[in-house]
C-alpha cells in the first residue's frame, strides 16, 4: 500500500484523485511487463516524460532524495511551467497552477496495473475538459500506455 486511503493501493488512490478532479483523462491498463520495468520508465521523469507526452519538450526535476520536488516543464513551443512533484514507488502526482497529472502502478499477477490521469485546474475550464474527454481522452490514453509499454520493454 502506498499511503493515502487505508486499504487502497496507488492505482485506487489515483482513481479517487481523478474523480475529485473530474479529470477528463483517466484510464487504467494492464501492461504485461514486470512492475520494476514499467515504474522505471515512469519514475524517470526527466529522461522519459518528453518521450511519453508529445507536447513536453523538456522536464527538469530539482535534485534530491525527497518525495516532494520542484520541476519545470517546457512545452513544444517553449512555454515554461513550474510543477510540484510527489514521486514515490508506484505513485507520481505533478501539479502546476494550470495542470494536474498523475500516474500510478501496482504489481498484478506478474504484470503491472498502470493508471494515468490528467486535468486542468481552473474550474472555469470544465467545459473544455468535458469536450477533450469526448474527443481525445481515450485515444490519448491508449497512445500513452503503448509508449510506456514500448519504452519499458527496452529496459
Amino acid at each position: 500500500m502506498s499511503g493515502g486511503v487505508r486499504g487502497t493501493d496507488s492505482v485506487g488512490r489515483l482513481r479517487v484523485v481523478a474523480a475529485g478532479l473530474r479529470a477528463p483523462l483517466y484510464a487504467e491498463a494492464r501492461i504485461e511487463l514486470p512492475y520494476e520495468q514499467v515504474w522505471g520508465v515512469v519514475a524517470d521523469l526527466e529522461g522519459e516524460l518528453p518521450h511519453l507526452l508529445s507536447f513536453v519538450r523538456e522536464f527538469r526535476v530539482a535534485p534530491g532524495d525527497s518525495e516532494r520536488k520542484a520541476a519545470v516543464a517546457v512545452d513544444a513551443v517553449g512555454l515554461r511551467g513550474d510543477f510540484e512533484v510527489r514521486l514515490a514507488p508506484g505513485w507520481c502526482l505533478m501539479q502546476s497552477r494550470l495542470v494536474t497529472m498523475g500516474m500510478a502502478a501496482v504489481e498484478e499477477d506478474g504484470g503491472t496495473r498502470f493508471a494515468v490521469c490528467g486535468a486542468l485546474r481552473p474550474a472555469a475550464l470544465g467545459p473544455l475538459q468535458r469536450a477533450y474527454r469526448r474527443v481525445l481522452g481515450a485515444r490519448r490514453a491508449r497512445q500513452f500506455f503503448s509508449e510506456v509499454e514500448r519504452r519499458a520493454a527496452l529496459r
